[in-house]
């Protein structure tokens, strides 16, 4: 964490992080100085370094600088075969490695005009809703950590654990997975498949009274997230939000619904809203 004066950017002619102001005057906000906080480990939550502008131990205002990590997998590209680049899909984000998988190679089956069997399709969104509920697991472990309760996070990777166990099974790893591939994937699912599923899903209505009690139902967390970072549904409109921060400012869309692929469209799902725009929701 490295500090420094408004005086000493005043002096040294230093360019300013976009969005400040310096004092008008000598007189006013004398005790003003920044604090750059972060950046935040690049594999945790993201490269985000945070300029907070203090008068004393005041934050008067917080500028977001999000970094990118640039790892060179368009360069690699280049010089493989579309086959040997599924396995860099898979790295851009450790929680959606199926879903990068995917979208590589329907991009691949576009260009080349080709499809896959109805099974091979059925497959595809099998495993990237699971893998759907295990990303969230994991944001809902951490966001309960962050705002002080540990126990969350163990109770979300209780679960999480036995997606990862199916996923180990099918493809033979745990985090960066790589099965899917132009036409179908690179071989069909084990026999154990689906029954693991019925078995996890079975757990998972239980699981979710549990997660309400510890964590969404306490009043200490709800007291940190409801009414916080509140975002009109201008705003996420303005600010091109996805997800659920848009869902949680009343704005019903849904990728798998509004621009459907694969065979979301056999698929009768609604889309949950609400319309307090906060951390909360």
């Amino acid at each position: 964490m490295i500090t420094q004066s408004a005086e000493k950017y005043r002096l040294d002619g230093d360019t300013l992080p976009e969005g400040f102001r310096l004092p008008q005057s000598d007189a006013e906000d004398a005790d003003e100085f920044f604090v750059n906080i972060g950046p935040q480990h690049p594999s945790t939550h993201g490269v985000l370094r945070i300029v907070a502008r203090l008068s004393g131990e005041t934050i008067v205002e917080a500028v977001p600088h999000l970094g990118y990590i640039h790892r060179g997998i368009e360069k690699m590209a280049e010089n493989q075969t579309y086959i040997q680049n599924i396995h860099l899909t898979d790295r851009l984000d450790y929680l959606s490695a199926f879903f990068n998988n995917l979208c590589f190679c329907m991009a691949v089956e576009q260009a080349m005009d080709i499809g896959l069997p109805e099974r091979g399709e059925y497959l595809r969104v099998m495993v990237c809703e699971l893998q759907r509920i295990q990303s969230h697991l994991l944001w809902w472990g951490v966001m309960g950590m962050d705002l002080g309760g540990f126990t969350p996070f163990l109770y979300g990777f209780r679960e999480r654990e036995m997606i990862t166990d199916i996923f180990e099974e099918m493809c033979g790893a745990r985090l960066t997975m790589n099965f899917f591939r132009p036409g179908g994937s690179s071989f069909d699912a084990p026999d154990t498949f689906v029954p693991r599923i019925k078995k996890f899903i079975k757990i998972m209505y239980k699981a979710l009274d549990e997660y309400n009690t510890l964590l969404s139902g306490n009043i200490i967390f709800q007291e940190r997230t409801r009414g916080v970072g509140i975002l009109s549904r201008e705003d996420v409109l303005a600010y091109g939000c996805s997800g659920a921060v848009l869902r949680a400012s009343d704005v019903s869309y849904d990728v798998r619904k509004n621009d459907t692929y694969s065979i979301y469209d056999q698929f009768d799902f609604d889309i949950p809203t609400r319309t307090e725009g906060d951390s909360l929701s």
